[in-house]
């Protein structure tokens, strides 16, 4: 593939970049930029665009099309299904009321503290620790809101402080259940519990074999089986259990079909030989894995916090992850969990995101107020994360 093309498939990325920006739709900016690029591989000479092993349709802009087909049943079978048994068992233990309960009984013995300082980083890490339950930055967000916002109000701190504590606590996206630790560890072609255990956990077992869909499903069943003995009530149990059906059905029609429109973007970036131009000049300009680690979680850093989304940002850029590694004979685990913990920490100081805008609007403060006192911090999390990321990985 000549320089040409792949130079402009560069300015097309650059646009989509700038349309996610400005906040037009990522999935439809996604498709239209993949299919794009995959057009203009087409007319500079690219005589078979599918993946190995694909059947052509017989004629190659044909071809094109279909490739949005074959990445639907390619993510909707793996990620996918995960993702949607993730988010409905969320949505599950929402709508039973296990998820409040948790958050409650473990802010219970916050009360008897008497420091704001030291309740107020207390707050922090409870809501982090929770975030596996509770995926949701929203959901999170407003169980906080709910239970330890008064808390720290009562001690003395300022509105404006509490809801930073507040917002910070859902930022990481640690867990198997949040959208970019899954998509994460589809990159690194692993089990989402095996990611979160092994390569998010201090210290983890790499021996796990757990499969993420039955262990979700196994736990719902145990849910309804639990909920039938303490309620008593098999139409109300019933109801409450389709929560998961509704949740995963919710779910597809969002991140499910992000996932989708990456893997045709990653498409049109790799036939137009994108991919290439950026290790031949990472080689050129002496980065090895850890220096490209560094430049791709700016680049998500940036559209992170330009768009209040982590799942949007990560999956625009991390489908190239694979490719990058290999080409560079890095750890794509190393390369895809910093960029995905970049995503998390980006949102944590833009002003723009659903969970800031929730947050700042409850507690009668404006998102700036808030972002002010989670910059420092995120910033401080972000230089711990990629030393921590280099060490451990290498």
């Amino acid at each position: 593939m000549s320089l040409l093309v792949s130079l402009l498939a560069a300015v097309v990325v650059f646009i989509a970049g700038w349309a996610v920006i400005k906040r037009y739709p990522t999935v439809i900016v996604l498709f239209a930029a993949g299919l794009i690029m995959i057009g203009l591989a087409i007319l500079f000479g690219a005589d078979s665009i599918l993946p190995k092993n694909a059947k052509t349709t017989g004629l190659i802009w044909f071809d094109a099309i279909d490739i949005i087909r074959l990445a639907a049943i390619k993510q909707v079978a793996g990620i996918g299904m995960i993702i949607m048994v993730a988010g409905g068992f969320a949505k599950y233990m929402e709508t039973i009321g296990a998820s409040g309960a948790l958050v409650h009984a473990c802010i219970s013995p916050l009360k008897a503290l008497h420091s704001p300082y030291i309740v107020l980083g207390l707050c922090y890490l409870v809501g982090a620790a929770m975030v596996p339950v509770v995926p949701s930055h929203g959901g999170m967000a407003m169980l906080l809101l709910t239970t330890m916002y008064p808390i720290l109000l009562n001690l003395g701190v300022s509105k404006a402080g509490a809801a930073a504590a507040i917002f910070c606590s859902g930022t990481i996206g640690m867990g198997p259940g949040t959208g970019t630790a899954l998509y994460a560890a589809k990159i690194a072609d692993i089990e989402p519990i095996v990611y979160f255990v092994h390569y998010q956990l201090p210290f983890g077992y790499s021996a796990i074999q757990l499969n993420t869909v039955t262990a979700l499903l196994l736990s719902w069943v145990i849910g309804v089986i639990v909920e039938l003995i303490r309620v008593r009530n098999v139409k109300q149990v019933f109801q409450d259990a389709m929560a998961m059906i509704k949740g995963m059905g919710s779910l597809f029609s969002t991140i499910v079909a992000l996932i989708i429109a990456a893997e045709v973007f990653a498409t049109g970036i790799k036939l137009c030989g994108l991919i290439t131009l950026l290790l031949d000049g990472a080689n050129a300009g002496g980065l090895g894995i850890t220096g490209m680690s560094a430049v791709l979680s700016g680049l998500i850093a940036v559209v992170s916090f330009l768009t209040g989304s982590g799942v949007g940002a990560l999956t625009s850029l991390g489908s190239i992850a694979t490719d990058v590694a290999n080409g560079l004979g890095g750890n794509v685990t190393q390369l895809i969990s910093s960029m995905q913990f970049t995503a998390g920490l980006a949102r944590g100081i833009s002003p723009v995101a659903g969970a800031t805008i929730v947050v700042a609007a409850a507690a009668g403060v404006s998102p700036i107020a808030i972002v002010r006192r989670t910059a420092i911090p995120m910033a401080g999390a972000w230089i711990v994360m990629m030393i921590g990321n280099y060490l451990l990985l290498n």
